[in-house]
C-alpha cells in the first residue's frame, strides 16, 4: 500500500506517525515544503501521479481542502481519500464519483461516544447540552496560535468550523438539529480575526438542544449532558468517563487508559480494513453538515 499525506502540520504529522507505527504502513509519502527526514517527501503536486497512491490523507489548512480533493477526484480513480475535518471552509459544489471519500470526524470513535451511541440513547430524551470550551493558545505547541489557520477567516478558522466535531456528534448521536437561536462572534482579546464563541439553542426532534463552543476558556471542558425520562447521563469527553444516574441507579464508567491516538487508529482501520465502517463520516454526511455550518455562520439571533 502507498499512502500520501498532504500537509505536515500537527495533524498531518500525527496521521503519518500513526499510519507508520500503528498500522505498519511502510510506503508513506508527505506532500510538504518542509524538509522531512522520517518520510519520503515531495513538493510538486504532479509527483502524486508518479506515486500512484492507494490512500490519500488531506491534512492541509481547511481552505485548501476543496482544491486538493477536486484535484484528486479529477486525476485518480478508485483510491480512498480521508479529508481532515471540516470538509471545506465554506459550501462548495463537488460531486464525488471516481473515489471513496471520508471526512475526519474521528471523535465518533471515542469510547464515551461509542457507548452513548450503542447503549444509552434508547430512552425518550428531554434535553441535550453540549459544551466544548478550550483555549486556542494551548492547541499547538510548535506554532504561535495567531499564526495557525484557526486564527484566520481566510484559511477556514473559527470555532464553528474548528469545533464542528460537536455538531457532527449531535447529528450522529441524536438526529438533525433545528436551530432556533444562535449567537457567535469575537468576544475575547485573542489575536485572531475569527469568531471565538458560539452559543446555539434549538431542537432535535422533540428534545431541547444547546451547544456552547469557545476558544478562550482557560478551564477546558468537553462534555455532553443528556436528560431522559428515566436517567441523566453525564459524558466527560475530556476526562474519559460517563456517569449514569436515575431512580435506584448510580453508575460510573471509566476509560482511564484511553489515548486520543486510538480514535485516529480506529478511523484508519475502519477506512482501510472495513472495521466498524458504519461509524465513519462519509462524504454525503459531511456535505449535509457543511450546510448546517454555513447556515449558522451566516445567521445570528432568532431563526
Amino acid at each position: 500500500m502507498k499512502v500520501v499525506v498532504l500537509g505536515y502540520g500537527s495533524i498531518g504529522s500525527r496521521h503519518a506517525r500513526i499510519l507508520k507505527n500503528n498500522l505498519k504502513i511502510k510506503n508513506i509519502f508527505i506532500f510538504s515544503k518542509q524538509k522531512i527526514k522520517k518520510y519520503k517527501s515531495f513538493s510538486s503536486l504532479a509527483e502524486i501521479k508518479k506515486i500512484k497512491p492507494n490512500y490519500v490523507v488531506i491534512a492541509n489548512n481547511t481552505r485548501s481542502h476543496f482544491f486538493y480533493l477536486k484535484y484528486l477526484e479529477n486525476n485518480f480513480k478508485n483510491i480512498i481519500i480521508l479529508v481532515e475535518k471540516p470538509l471545506f471552509h465554506r459550501r462548495l459544489p463537488l460531486r464525488i464519483k471516481n473515489n471513496k471519500v471520508f471526512v475526519g470526524y474521528n471523535m465518533r470513535f471515542h469510547p464515551v461516544i461509542r457507548f452513548l451511541k450503542e447503549k444509552l440513547l434508547k430512552d425518550k430524551i428531554i434535553d441535550i447540552k453540549m459544551i466544548a470550551n478550550s483555549y486556542l493558545p494551548n492547541w499547538r505547541k510548535k506554532i504561535k496560535y495567531y499564526k495557525c489557520y484557526s486564527a484566520h477567516k481566510k484559511l477556514g478558522g473559527g470555532v464553528i468550523l474548528d469545533l464542528s466535531h460537536e455538531l457532527d456528534l449531535a447529528n450522529w448521536l441524536f438526529g438533525k438539529i433545528k436551530v432556533k437561536y444562535s449567537l457567535h462572534g469575537k468576544f475575547s482579546k485573542l489575536k485572531i480575526n475569527t469568531e471565538d464563541t458560539l452559543k446555539l439553542y434549538g431542537k432535535i426532534g422533540k428534545s431541547n438542544f444547546s451547544l456552547d463552543l469557545s476558544y478562550y476558556s482557560h478551564v477546558e471542558i468537553r462534555k455532553i449532558l443528556v436528560n431522559t425520562e428515566k436517567n441523566s447521563i453525564y459524558a466527560d469527553i475530556s476526562n474519559n468517563f460517563l456517569i449514569i444516574k436515575g431512580n435506584n441507579l448510580s453508575k460510573k464508567i471509566n476509560y482511564s487508559s484511553f489515548n486520543i491516538d486510538s480514535t485516529y487508529i480506529d478511523q484508519h482501520k475502519a477506512i482501510l480494513f472495513n472495521k466498524n465502517k458504519k461509524i465513519l463520516c462519509d462524504y454525503k454526511s459531511a456535505v449535509k453538515l457543511q450546510k448546517l455550518i454555513e447556515f449558522i455562520k451566516k445567521n445570528k439571533g432568532k431563526h
